[in-house]
């Protein structure tokens, strides 16, 4: 059976989001049924959160995880009365850094700062991606941080746009095509920008599932087509000294992350 679990919160959720999957992803063998409940900034929202949290405990036949970011005292008392088990990140970090630092928390209900620099810096960056994506344009190059390359489906256009989101990285995608495969050879637009370049290597198995929910049964997806491209592009970024990783079992956060690490890359936002 499927553990339910919510997460709570006076502001948007994201936050409650974030370190919920963290926790709940150390539990692989579980599956969960995930609610989130955002902007529950009083005590009658608090009141309607906790009837649907007793509903689907009712229901489950089992008290559902809670997980909650609410800074109001008076409210989390109202979640704490849920037929729930309740993990309260407040109280369990906020405390314990109060008495290191020495110095009461503001308490302030969803207390969200904009940095403007910070967000135009994300937004631009994501416009950059956006633009540059698949090969689309090449003659801004000059202004990428990073052009992630690889075979159709390899995963560069999630992992640009996630660069772009969590990092303001500036990522361009170039998709190398069977000309260049067949040639083996980078496109003159990529030599001039080689030390930007990082390579996306992809299982053949999995590029051939991917393809096939995209293109079922074509030569696009077949076995004999994917497999050809994955050993050609292998050639190329061994050839010309191109880094590569092999993304296969990984998420998009992964590949970023390990992208930053390889490279030395520098984030634009923190």
């Amino acid at each position: 059976m499927n553990r339910s679990v919510f997460f709570i919160s006076d502001g948007t959720g994201i936050t409650a989001e974030t370190l919920g999957h963290s926790l709940l992803a150390q539990f692989g063998s579980l599956k969960f049924d995930q609610f989130t409940l955002p902007y529950i900034d009083s005590p009658e929202r608090a009141h309607d959160a906790v009837r649907k949290i007793n509903a689907v405990a009712a229901e489950d036949g089992v008290k559902p995880i809670i997980i909650d970011t609410i800074v109001d005292k008076n409210v989390r008392k109202i979640i704490a009365n849920a037929n729930g088990c309740m993990f309260d990140v407040f109280e369990t970090f906020v405390g314990k850094l109060e008495e290191e630092l020495g110095v009461k928390p503001n308490n302030t209900v969803g207390k969200h700062t904009v940095d403007t620099l910070a967000y135009k810096t994300r937004i631009d960056a994501v416009h950059f991606a956006l633009d540059n994506d698949d090969g689309a344009r090449t003659r801004q190059y000059d202004s990428a941080d990073i052009i992630l390359i690889g075979v159709s489906r390899s995963g560069k256009t999630p992992t640009c746009i996630y660069l772009a989101m969590q990092f303001g990285i500036r990522a361009a995608n170039y998709p190398l095509t069977e000309d260049d495969l067949d040639g083996e050879h980078l496109p003159k637009s990529l030599k001039e920008h080689k030390s930007k370049l990082f390579g996306l290597m992809i299982d053949v198995d999995r590029l051939i599932a991917i393809r096939n929910e995209r293109k079922a049964n074509s030569r696009y997806a077949s076995p004999q087509q994917c497999q050809q491209e994955i050993r050609a592009i292998e050639g190329i970024y061994i050839k010309e000294g191109v880094p590569f990783l092999n993304i296969s079992e990984m998420s998009v956060e992964e590949i970023a992350t390990r992208i930053i690490q390889e490279t030395g890359l520098k984030r634009r936002i923190n």
